[in-house]
């Protein structure tokens, strides 16, 4: 398509038709007057289909409709033309800026309609994989543990976090004036009688296992238990405590050492060295501590025993016919081996930088 230049009014625009960078109105002379309205008009229609922002429509705007536009700047040039050419022109001009600002109109809601709003989703992306959580490290090595004396033939039971005194101490031998049973060690509870309190280990448990069943009896319980102590690396006033139970005739203290011994090869690797010293718990007698050689040394992860008699006759059995073996530890203590992990604190602070290694 050929443009002719006209000397005296020379239109320029970012806008082409076929890389078009120079638009003129044609030269009266060459061509009807009325088809230069429809040259504009056809320009017009092709930039604005080409203009796909809010920013190409406002600069289509100005250059085409706009005071100083094209053909506003034809209108202008109207005074040249003869009387009938300029009667022509100037209606086909003025219907082509109604036709114009309609389109322009309808092209802006367009764009609007399809230009997503800030913080809207692009579909197009790849999904984002969501935050996913995880079991908590503790509950881990809590699960690790019972599946081992799971498979041992141990079944895991349960009891409550806020316990009698009766459960608590008076059926596992804990005397009267055992420093345990100060107000300064334990977490007493407000009520009418003043027995309750929070559990300051799993061994109720036990008790309350042995009163309601019969031998034999094998048993997990895992837990959590509270003290009224100083926290620190190693110490915590809150922390899970795993006890175990195994009650039946002919139970004896080489029973108790095959089981933790089979224990801490399960956990810590077949190769694993044990070591069992004597200890003293009112609840078993003998008492034993049980140490794992770790990295060249000895180190204590549970205390253990058979299950003194006057426990299992507070539990109404036979002391005579039936014996068994106890054992506790805690979780945390072990996963703290197993990990590296140099604070017990770290376990309860819900810090996720921590939690989130596991």
């Amino acid at each position: 398509m050929e443009w002719w230049h006209n000397s005296q009014i020379i239109f320029r625009s970012h806008w082409t038709l076929s890389h078009v960078r120079v638009l003129s109105l044609p030269n009266s002379q060459d061509i009807p007057a009325a088809e230069s309205v429809e040259e504009l008009k056809l320009v017009a229609i092709s930039a604005l289909e080409n203009s796909s922002t809010s920013e190409e429509l406002e600069v289509w705007r100005v250059d085409f409709i706009g005071r100083k536009g094209k053909l506003t700047s034809l209108l202008r040039g109207l005074g040249s033309l003869a009387v009938d050419d300029r009667r022509v022109v100037g209606a086909a001009a003025n219907r082509l800026r109604g036709e114009l600002e309609g389109l322009f109109e309808k092209r802006i809601a367009v764009v609007n309609s399809s230009s997503a709003p800030l913080g809207s989703i692009d579909v197009t992306l790849p999904g984002r994989k969501p935050a996913s959580g995880g079991l908590h490290p503790s509950t881990q090595m809590i699960r690790e543990i019972t599946q081992a004396f799971n498979e041992m033939g141990f079944q895991t039971v349960e009891g409550p976090e806020v316990e009698l005194e009766r459960y608590n101490f008076d059926m596992l031998n804990i005397p009267q004036n055992h420093p345990a049973r100060d107000m300064f060690d334990t977490f007493w509870v407000d009520s009418e009688k003043d027995d309750l309190l929070l559990r300051t280990h799993t061994s109720p448990v036990q008790a309350r296992v042995m009163e309601a069943n019969d031998p034999p009896i094998r048993v997990v319980v895992p837990g959590k238990c509270y003290r009224y102590e100083a926290t620190d690396a190693t110490h915590e006033w809150q922390f899970n405590q795993i006890e175990g139970l195994a009650v039946d005739e002919g139970i004896t203290f080489a029973d108790l050492k095959g089981t933790l011994y089979e224990f801490a090869r399960r956990i810590f690797g077949p190769s694993q060295k044990v070591r069992f010293r004597c200890d003293f718990f009112p609840f078993v007698e003998p008492g034993v501590d049980m140490s794992i050689e770790w990295k060249g040394n000895w180190l204590e992860i549970m205390g253990a025993g058979m299950v003194h008699p006057k426990v299992l006759e507070n539990a109404g059995y036979d002391s005579d016919k039936y014996t068994g073996f106890a054992f506790g530890m805690g979780p945390e203590r072990i996963s703290m081996l197993k990990n590296e992990i140099t604070d017990i604190r770290h376990f309860f602070s819900n810090d996720l930088r921590f939690l989130s290694q596991f």
